[in-house]
């Protein structure tokens, strides 16, 4: 049963019951009274309704309005007076989380409904004060669940069909509403009319652009920056952590009902760790570009505040738009520089991996987060425990299979040239040792002499001369390299193909 349902269904039995005070919990008014006219409707009473624009209607009802002359807790006083076992809707409650004179008026009015036996029924999105809220029943109307936004953009999908080129099918249909999960009804109203006409349709290929949107809904946060991601993205190598992206691919986007039947979480995301330059931050836009999901780089470091609560404030502020934007892709790099806390950290430090970490593992909302790190020794070990990462990868130097994929890869791409098949075994085996980062550094080294010189002045002795410059971390650091091979082999999966 939907959300929606089970919400209708309580408010039935409450207002059966008789309850003084119902509080639904949404921001989605429109919604509410859609759901209260039907209840009207089904138990066959009169609910009356007010907001201030509207003032004061009678639900299923053509009369016209009452006009409570902006008063709308006098009006409210003087109706549960008149009328007993009545109900009555406050549709535009303000300020209710705090003893006001507001509020205090407002109880009043609830020991005139108890005396009554009527009900009043408060929608709101806010927090309700405690002594406002001991008078009756709280529920909360959730976002639409799946079956209301299939069955939403069914009417919309058949509604526009004739007048735009509509291609979705039912699979379609539901790869829609599953991106749009956590919308509210008009943000999704709102993101199909833009597509519909800024597409000239529907089209099949264009299913995942609308989660890109969602952004574009919520106010920005300092801390988190979307990522472009170029089309023509390639990452070499890193064969086994593919495989396993692929098969979580299914998993991240199954519907809330095949997850339930199974008793399924969504996939929360892979810590990379490794030997720098291998790819790792190339592999969360490598994750957002398979799986055309939007990119969000989120910098941890920069929330914290010299300002007492303020890095809370910010992290909150922080996880919630993440949470909002979802399902999306976040990237979080170099992890271990931000979350590392020592045994004499201090407490904001404590506090900011706290939040972070019950974030991890309570969030249900369709983030799958890329973490990297280098320095594995400074990550706290409360981050490895199992429902935070779903997999934790190792990534290592390439291998000589890797190193020929990346040299034809930025050679193509950056020299415009294809090396015999002896010059690229030669390249291949000059660079052992080098990272992705430092071919791609050499291959463009000599990129910028065909830039000067042109292309006439390169030959193989000028690239070998290039690619014996560089100096690659395995040379430069062994020690470093030694440790973190260490750490991957006893305590990670490895990212490379397994043999």
């Amino acid at each position: 049963m939907s959300n929606y349902l089970e919400t209708k269904e309580e408010v039935k039995n409450y207002i059966i019951a008789r309850t003084p005070l119902i509080i639904i919990d949404s921001s989605e008014r429109e919604r509410v009274e859609r759901m209260l006219a039907s209840i009207s409707s089904e138990l066959g009473i009169d609910i009356f309704y007010y907001t201030d624009s509207k003032q004061v209607v009678q639900l299923n009802s053509s009369a016209p309005g009452i006009d409570a002359e902006n008063d709308p807790l006098g009006f409210m006083t003087s109706f549960f007076r008149k009328k007993r076992k009545s109900t009555f809707v406050f549709g535009d409650v303000k300020r209710i989380s705090e003893d006001t004179m507001y509020t205090r008026e407002l109880i009043n009015v609830l020991y005139l409904a108890k005396e009554s036996d009527s009900t009043l029924i408060l929608i709101t999105p806010d927090r309700v004060m405690q002594r406002i809220a001991q008078f009756g029943m709280i529920t909360k109307l959730d976002y639409p669940r799946l079956d209301e936004r299939l069955a939403q953009i069914r009417r919309f999908a058949k509604e526009y069909d004739g007048r735009f080129t509509v291609e979705w099918d039912e699979d379609d249909v539901i790869k829609a509403s599953t991106l749009l999960r956590g919308f509210t009804e008009i943000q999704i109203e709102n993101i199909l009319s833009n597509e519909i006409v800024s597409a000239k349709g529907l089209y099949k290929e264009n299913i995942f652009k609308l989660t890109s949107q969602k952004s574009k809904l919520y106010t920005a946060v300092s801390s988190i920056q979307q990522v472009n991601v170029p089309r023509g993205l390639s990452v070499s190598g890193l064969e086994n952590l593919k495989k396993w992206l692929k098969e979580k691919h299914e998993v991240f986007f199954a519907s809330d009902q095949e997850l339930e039947q199974y008793g399924l979480d969504t996939p929360k995301g892979i810590l990379l760790a490794g030997v720098p330059g291998c790819g790792k931050s190339f592999s969360a836009k490598m994750v957002a570009k398979e799986w055309e999901l939007p990119l969000f780089r989120f910098d941890i470091g920069s929330i914290y505040d010299k300002w007492m609560g303020e890095s809370e404030r910010k992290m909150k502020e922080a996880l919630e738009f993440i949470d909002n934007v979802s399902p999306c892709v976040l990237w979080v790099d170099e992890i271990e520089k931000a979350l590392a806390v020592s045994d004499g950290g201090n407490d904001t430090s404590k506090r900011i991996l706290g939040q972070f970490l019950f974030w991890l593992q309570e969030s249900k909302s369709r983030v799958f987060m890329v973490a990297t790190a280098n320095d594995i020794s400074n990550l706290p070990s409360e981050l490895f425990r199992k429902g935070r990462f779903s997999e934790v990868f190792f990534v290592d130097l390439p291998t000589a299979d890797e190193r020929r994929t990346a040299i034809m890869q930025y050679t193509d791409k950056c020299l415009h040239i294809k090396f015999k098949e002896e010059q690229l075994e030669e390249l291949v085996a000059i660079s052992e040792g080098f990272s992705f980062s430092e071919i791609e550094y050499a291959i463009k080294e000599i990129a910028q002499l065909i830039l000067i010189y042109g292309q006439s002045g390169i030959n193989m002795d000028v690239i070998r001369e290039r690619f014996g410059t560089v100096v690659p971390i395995e040379k430069s650091n062994p020690e470093k390299v030694a440790q973190i091979r260490k750490w991957g082999e006893e305590r990670a999966v490895p990212a490379h193909r397994i043999d």
